[in-house]
C-alpha cells in the first residue's frame, strides 16, 4: 500500500511541476511576442446616399514575430483630417502568417456632415492626414492578446 501511494504521489508530482512550467511559459509570451503593425495603403469611396457613404480602408498588417498569429478582433476609430468620421469593429479572423504581410479591407460607413475638412481634400485632391486607432485582439500559441495600437499617417489624392 505504501509503494503505491509513494508512486502515486511521485507522479501527481510530475504532473504539477509540468503544469507549473506551462503556466510560466504562457505568461512569457508576452515577452517574446511582437506586437503587429497596421498601415493604411489605400481608401476607397463608393457613395451610399446622398448623406451617407462606405469607405472601405485597405490595411496592411504586418507580423514581424517567427510564427503565426491570429487576428480575432478589430476594434477601431478613423480619423481623417484630424476629426473622426468612423467608429467599428471586425470580428473576421485573419491569420497573419510569420514574418509577412497581410491585407486586410475594412469596411467604414461616414456620413459626409462628419467628413467637413477632409471631403475638402479629397475634392482638391490635397494631402489628407489620417489617424487609426483602437485595439486588436491577437491569438498567439495557446493564448489571447489585446493590445492598443495607433497609426498616423497622410494619404497623397493626387496620384
Amino acid at each position: 500500500m505504501k509503494k503505491w501511494n509513494q508512486q502515486n504521489v511521485g507522479a501527481h508530482c510530475r504532473l504539477l511541476i509540468l503544469f507549473v512550467f506551462s503556466i510560466s511559459l504562457l505568461s512569457c509570451i508576452g515577452w517574446i511576442l511582437e506586437k503587429p503593425s497596421f498601415v493604411l495603403h489605400g481608401i476607397v469611396i463608393s457613395p451610399r446616399s446622398f448623406t451617407q457613404m462606405n469607405l472601405l480602408l485597405g490595411l496592411e498588417a504586418q507580423n514581424p514575430n517567427r510564427f503565426d498569429l491570429t487576428l480575432r478582433s478589430f476594434e477601431y476609430t478613423v480619423y481623417l483630417a484630424h476629426e473622426e468620421i468612423a467608429k467599428g469593429r471586425l470580428e473576421q479572423a485573419f491569420l497573419l502568417p510569420a514574418s509577412s504581410t497581410t491585407r486586410i479591407e475594412v469596411p467604414v460607413a461616414a456620413e459626409f456632415k462628419d467628413l467637413g475638412a477632409s471631403l475638402k481634400a479629397v475634392i482638391t485632391g490635397g494631402d489628407l492626414p489620417y489617424k487609426i486607432e483602437g485595439k486588436a485582439e491577437v491569438r498567439a500559441l495557446f493564448t489571447s492578446i489585446h493590445f492598443p495600437f495607433s497609426k498616423e499617417g497622410r494619404i497623397d489624392l493626387k496620384n
